[in-house]
């Protein structure tokens, strides 16, 4: 069963104020502390210096301060092992009791070496309020930190108490609800089935008489369908007949016009051919009787190939045989020249040609001096332009050939 809400709320409260006592005796603790700590720095130091060999008056002040720092590790270390719940033995005990008698002595030496009781009363109040105070809060906090226990354990039974409360009452409506949802759902799947039951009956009625209209309807289909492929059948033929007529007369045609643009196109090559030879023979001509000239104040020389008709070779040509012409229209002339020459050519390899081997018209040496060059560059440059010339030519005529044939 839950915790009444007044016994929550008072247990709150009672944790706000342990909380407040907590702050409360921590800085009263500390303001206490410090408070003598001052008063012990204040009042060992002269006695310190007392016993302290002339020159070395100035280390008085360290011993109040180490026995200070010996105080404060207790105070500070007591306060966070209280938190924790815990206790640290008889050491730290020694020590907070050590640190207490040492100021206690510190403080009051110098009037009991006086005989001053009033002086030691005095002096022996804060080391003994310090003492007192350091065992009391180590009590308060111990108390505090239980107490903060037992509230926490008491917070979370109460809050374990509420959530199984909650859980169970869940549970309980989980179930409740699954309960109506049951219900409903077997009521809504008898109803469904009947629904079914019915929906089915009539379905199988309206079935049989769809079925014997369908039936029916197949009849009729069938008788019309019988009828119109017989008509589609004879009209089938008639238009194949007559597409077959169509057909033929049209081949007929085209191949007759096929036959008669071969005709023309075979008459149109064959007199491209009579022209083109034609040409080629006027060029050889030409190249025939440029070369067959020997240049003057040159002896020319001859070399004869075994089935081959004799040519004449020069060594030299005239540098002014392409005088008034520009540089690429005298490579065209000239190229125009070896062309023909390298066509009416029957020696099996070109470079075997008289025309063609060293001393010759077309040599790569006489084709750069008839240009007017050196021999270097009749051989390095002019030589392998006008081979590549004559590729790009025999490719041309290869492939408008190859139309020629197609068309």
């Amino acid at each position: 069963m839950a915790p009444p809400i007044a016994a929550v709320r008072s247990t709150a409260t009672s944790e706000s104020e342990i909380r407040a006592a907590e702050r409360t005796l921590k800085a009263g603790t500390w303001s206490i502390t410090a408070g003598a700590i001052v008063f012990s720095v204040l009042t060992v130091t002269p006695l310190v210096r007392t016993v302290t060999p002339p020159g070395w008056g100035w280390t008085a002040p360290i011993l109040p301060v180490v026995v200070d720092a010996a105080v404060i590790i207790v105070v500070q270390l007591d306060s966070v092992i209280s938190k924790l719940g815990g206790a640290g033995g008889a050491w730290p005990a020694l020590l907070r009791w050590m640190t207490g008698v040492m100021t206690l002595c510190l403080n009051v030496g110098n009037s009991a070496l006086d005989s001053d009781w009033v002086g030691v009363a005095v002096h022996s109040v804060a080391p003994l309020l310090l003492i007192v105070t350091a065992e009391a809060g180590l009590a308060y906090r111990r108390a505090i930190s239980s107490a903060l226990s037992r509230i926490a354990r008491e917070q979370a039974e109460a809050a374990e108490q509420q959530r199984a409360q909650r859980d169970a009452r869940e549970q309980r409506e989980r179930d409740e609800r699954e309960r109506a949802r049951a219900a409903q759902e077997q009521a809504a799947r008898e109803e469904r089935e009947q629904a079914e039951r019915l929906e089915r009956e009539r379905a199988e009625r309206e079935e049989s008489r769809l079925e014997a209209e369908r039936q029916h309807a197949l009849a009729l289909e069938r008788e019309r369908t019988a009828r119109e492929e017989n008509e589609r059948a004879a009209r089938i033929e008639q238009e194949n007949a007559a597409r077959e007529h169509t057909a033929r007369m049209e081949r007929e045609r085209a191949e007759r016009e096929l036959a008669e643009r071969r005709r023309r196109e075979q008459s149109d090559r064959d007199r491209e051919e009579r022209e083109r030879r034609d040409r080629e023979r006027a060029r050889a001509e030409k190249a025939a009787a440029a070369v067959a000239i020997p240049a003057p104040g040159r002896r020319a020389t001859s070399a004869k190939v075994v089935g081959q008709p004799s040519r004449i070779v020069e060594s030299v040509v005239l540098s002014d045989e392409f005088a008034g012409l520009t540089r690429d229209e005298a490579e065209a002339a000239l190229f125009e020249l070896y062309r023909a020459a390298r066509d009416a050519s029957v020696a099996a390899d070109w470079e075997e040609d008289p025309l063609a081997r060293p001393g010759g018209p077309f040599c790569g040496s006489n084709l750069g001096r008839r240009l007017g060059r050196s021999d270097a560059s009749g051989r390095a440059k002019v030589k392998p332009k006008f081979e590549r010339w004559y590729e790009e030519y025999q490719k041309k005529k290869a492939g408008q050939q190859e139309l020629v044939g197609v068309g």
